[in-house]
């Protein structure tokens, strides 16, 4: 485990498990979910990079450049293939100070067939926190990609989401999107609702305008800003649940099947960047 500390920040890592983040406290409050001290899953931290894709992959399974991909399950019993690889790896640490960390893992070619690095750096600022991912194509053969963020945020009764968005994916009971449709179903971000509303939610919201704003009586309010080339905004709010995870994602889920997914094609030694950043109240 890895500390960082301002005078009003604290941050606690773990690179063996995803580099998940298990602890970021402002003035001694939890901004992110607290992880269990057992935790052996990086889906029990409160925030982890998605790369070298986000959200799920239909049965793992892909054509691009006329090379058929097939990804082993990674969640269980469940058979789509879920947020790429790096998130279940352990990541090298390159460089630390006492406020930031900058960590990487090199990907061999395996059921995803390119060669890439992922890096990340985490940094406490003056008022938050600011999490940059990169991912850089090192195979000889172009690689398609996609980069994201998986914050997950502690949700006590009366705690409210909002954020522009102006469309949402609806799904079937393996969360695969199945259609498009304006805002109209569910819990209205926009308006700013509450985040336990009844309605279990797991979808990708398009149109986001790069902003979401957490607030409660009994938590910090968190201002998200995701870079631009996030326009997808994956809410995952499970009813009764106590916590909702809001995250800026370059790409929609499944998005080898159909068009404008946001996947981009990265050249042999060509990267992509991404952002995200907690201010928080």
């Amino acid at each position: 485990m890895i500390r960082l500390a301002t005078e009003r920040g604290e941050i606690e890592i773990r690179p063996e498990l995803g580099a998940g983040v298990t602890v970021f406290r402002w003035d001694g409050r939890d901004v992110l979910r607290p992880t269990p001290a057992d935790a052996d899953d990086v889906l029990q931290t409160g925030n982890f990079v998605l790369a070298p894709f986000c959200n799920r992959i239909r049965d793992g399974v892909f054509n691009f450049e006329g090379r058929q991909v097939l990804l082993a399950p990674n969640l269980g019993d469940h058979p789509h293939a879920l947020h790429g690889q790096a998130w279940r790896q352990a990541w090298r640490v390159v460089t630390q100070t006492a406020s930031s960390i900058e960590l990487a893992y090199d990907h061999a070619p395996g059921d995803w067939p390119w060669r890439y690095e992922a890096a990340q750096t985490i940094s406490l600022t003056d008022t938050g926190l600011v999490h940059t991912a990169t991912l850089t194509n090192t195979d000889v053969h172009p690689m398609p990609a996609g980069l994201g963020f998986h914050p997950a945020f502690p949700a006590p009764p009366g705690t409210h989401l909002r954020a522009d968005v102006r469309g949402v994916w609806m799904i079937d009971d393996e969360v695969m999107p199945t259609d498009w449709r304006p805002m109209g179903w569910g819990p209205d971000w926009r308006t700013g609702v509450a985040v336990e509303s009844g309605v279990f939610v797991d979808n990708s919201y398009t149109d986001w305008g790069g902003v979401a704003v957490l607030s409660g009586r009994d938590r910090p309010s968190v201002r998200l800003e995701g870079s631009s080339n996030c326009p997808w905004l994956h809410v995952f709010a499970p009813v009764g649940g106590g916590f909702v995870c809001v995250e800026p994602v370059s790409n929609r889920p499944d998005p080898f099947n159909g068009e404008d997914s946001g996947i981009q094609v990265l050249a042999a030694g060509e990267a992509m960047t991404v952002s995200m950043r907690l201010t928080v109240d």
